[in-house]
């Protein structure tokens, strides 16, 4: 498939029980409805997690769905700190062979190396965005954004 497919991400974590919640949306056309969107969320429930930890599962969740479809130029959207560092320390991790100073593994190489196989493999592009804006101030990719970000919100809460 040559259209781009955008996938947007978010996660919600409870610290004490390490049980989180991703939710993703991926669609060719950002033009449709808000409500057309809405039934398209997909959440999935992670245990034994961290926020940190977190964004990556679910980063790769999507990736292995959206890549199952067919799809091969991805334009992620995330507000994830963690994942929009990535290329930047990718050099560093590789270097270093995913080990500290202190020669210890680093914490997640395994998710690290997994996004990395497939950003080589497909094109892909990390797109920063604002999460939480007021309604009036949001772009539309910020308007669908908020719809995983609810979505996982409301399952953490809700205990999907």
């Amino acid at each position: 498939m040559h259209n781009p497919v955008y996938l947007f991400t978010d996660v919600s974590v409870n610290p004490k029980s390490k049980i989180g919640y991703g939710a993703i949306l991926y669609t060719e056309d950002v033009n449709q409805s808000i409500e057309e969107l809405k039934s398209q969320v997909k959440l999935n429930q992670f245990t034994d997690t961290s926020s940190t930890k977190l964004e990556l599962e679910n980063l790769l969740w999507g990736l292995s769905l959206v890549t199952e479809k067919g799809f091969s130029k991805i334009i992620v959207h995330t507000d994830s700190q963690n994942v929009l560092s990535l290329l930047n320390r990718r050099k560093r991790l590789e270097d270093n062979n995913y080990q500290t100073k202190g020669n210890k593994q680093v914490n997640h190489h395994q998710l690290y190396k997994a996004f990395f196989e497939f950003y080589d493999t497909y094109h892909i592009e990390i797109v920063k965005i604002k999460g939480h804006q007021p309604g009036r101030d949001k772009s539309t990719l910020e308007s669908i954004f908020t719809l995983v970000d609810r979505a996982s919100r409301q399952a953490l809460r809700k205990g999907v």
